[in-house]
């Protein structure tokens, strides 16, 4: 049976799907007022959620300044991962932080999460700094990483 995907705009109506993806994907999860702020108080924040079936099963988050654009978070429903609807979606951020006027892209990436930094070189990111202990509840370092658009 065919599934129907859509990518969007996030609104504040997906704050429950999000929360329970957020808990799924993260130690230490953003809380829903977060949210509610990065969505109504942000001028530089945009989010997009993927939908099957008209279910959100993920979101990305970006920051575009000026001509610079930040990956906040990425996540899937763990049900949904390995389906290539994370790639999917990285690629409609990229497109839309290139579109709204991003020179280049940067992201943190935990050094122990070597799937998503797979992802991340297949769109041309390359590391560029550690920010030390940068992951409060375990203290993990960070990857810096890089893309000019």
């Amino acid at each position: 049976m065919n599934k129907t995907i859509t990518f969007r705009n996030m609104t504040v109506d997906d704050l429950n799907d999000v929360m329970e993806i957020e808990v799924h994907s993260f130690a230490t999860p953003w809380s829903r007022e977060a949210f509610f702020n990065e969505l109504t108080k942000n001028q530089f924040a945009q989010y997009l959620v993927v939908e099957v079936d008209h279910t959100v099963v993920g979101y990305c988050g970006v920051w575009i300044i000026v001509d610079e654009a930040h990956i906040t978070n990425i996540a899937l429903l763990p049900e949904y991962r390995g389906l290539k609807l994370g790639e999917a979606l990285f690629a409609r951020v990229m497109e839309l932080a290139r579109e709204l006027g991003a020179l280049r892209v940067t992201l943190e990436v935990r050094v122990s999460n070597e799937r998503a930094q797979n992802l991340y070189r297949k769109f041309g990111f390359e590391e560029g700094a550690i920010r030390k202990q940068y992951y409060t509840d375990n203290m993990e370092d960070a990857i810096v990483m890089w893309v000019n658009l």
